[in-house]
């Protein structure tokens, strides 16, 4: 079920999240500064999902502080979507299962080093804004 406020994204955009696999997140440590990572994503059901060792810096600031953004984007051309939104982890349950089988077989990296419940933690973001340019 979708939360108020969870924004929709054009066909454009949906294709341009698609046809792209790796995003930068930023998220906020516990003193306020901003930490930003690259990281593969899947874009599933209206979320972003990405995974994460247990223990990360990232997933400690989303414990903290759940406020994230997340851009999208490619150089010649100049496209880009950055969405901010509102962060969750999963470490097991059906959902955990559903999004890992689609990361193991989206991503060769992930077919190589496969995770289980309880060895891993996806994050899960909740679009709640968005700006697009480029698309």
């Amino acid at each position: 079920m979708k939360e108020e406020g969870h924004v929709k994204f054009s066909k454009v955009e949906t294709e341009f999240i698609l046809k792209n696999e790796v995003c930068r997140l930023a998220t906020i440590t516990p003193d306020g500064k901003p930490h930003l990572v690259p990281i593969c994503y899947i874009f599933h059901d209206g979320y972003f999902y990405m995974v994460t060792d247990l223990g990360t810096a990232k997933l400690r600031n989303i414990k903290n502080n759940p406020e994230v953004a997340v851009l999208i984007d490619t150089y010649k051309p100049n496209k880009a979507i950055l969405i901010w939104g509102r962060a969750d982890f999963l470490t097991k349950g059906e959902e955990f299962k559903e999004v890992s089988k689609i990361f193991f077989k989206k991503f060769y990296w992930a077919r190589m080093d496969r995770w289980d419940e309880g060895e891993a933690a996806l994050i899960k973001v909740t679009p709640l804004r968005k700006i697009s340019w480029g698309i």
